[in-house]
């Protein structure tokens, strides 16, 4: 049997990249989790990507805000109460931030910011939309047009409620109670080494 030194360097790394993996697991294990106990579960499906009726071009907004996860930073409370927010209190922003090293960053009231927003305005807004974390801008950016207007057409459904979010904070200015604090590693773990065959 042979033995191979463990140096000091490779032993960070190692628990580093299992850090990251652990809680790239824990988060994804809690979606679940949350999902899964859901008292109001999301609605079905509809079965084609081209509504054809206003009520089948609503249902597809409402199912892609469900499932989009849109709802868990853009409605009060959704998360707590396991999804069981009535339709009328969706999407108006939220109050607790997300701060991190881009500054801290508010859920924005999405049916006062598509209100005055026609389908094309918004068809444009949100192909080309590039904001602060923790907003997954690329998942808007990379649907179909027809889920877009899909969308557009559930939060204009709504329509106007609520205060607008708070503004934006930037870096080294300490947003007020309640906020997430995030800290994210400061780079990607290294790489391995190469192996030799």
């Amino acid at each position: 049997m042979r033995f191979y030194p463990v140096y000091p360097t490779r032993v960070a790394t190692m628990a580093v990249r299992t850090t990251v993996k652990l809680t790239r697991l824990l988060v994804a294990a809690s979606a679940l989790a949350l999902a899964a106990c859901s008292a109001n579960p999301p609605p079905a499906a509809p079965a084609a990507p081209h509504a054809s009726s206003d009520a089948e071009l609503l249902a597809r907004g409402e199912y892609l805000i469900s499932m989009g996860g849109c709802n868990d930073c853009h409605t009060p409370g959704y998360g707590e109460k396991s999804g069981d927010v009535p339709k009328d209190q969706w999407l108006t922003g939220d109050v607790i931030g997300f701060s991190g090293p881009w500054g801290t960053t508010y859920p924005a009231n999405l049916r006062l910011k598509l209100a005055d927003m026609d389908e094309t305005a918004w068809m444009k807004y949100s192909g080309e939309l590039h904001t602060r974390p923790i907003m997954p801008d690329f998942q808007l950016r990379a649907m179909h047009e027809d889920d877009r207007r899909a969308v557009f057409a559930f939060i204009k459904s709504l329509g106007p409620a609520g205060q607008p979010a708070p503004a934006y904070l930037p870096p080294g200015q300490t947003p007020p109670a309640p906020h997430w604090q995030l800290v994210l590693p400061s780079g990607p773990p290294p790489a391995d080494p190469p192996t030799s065959s």
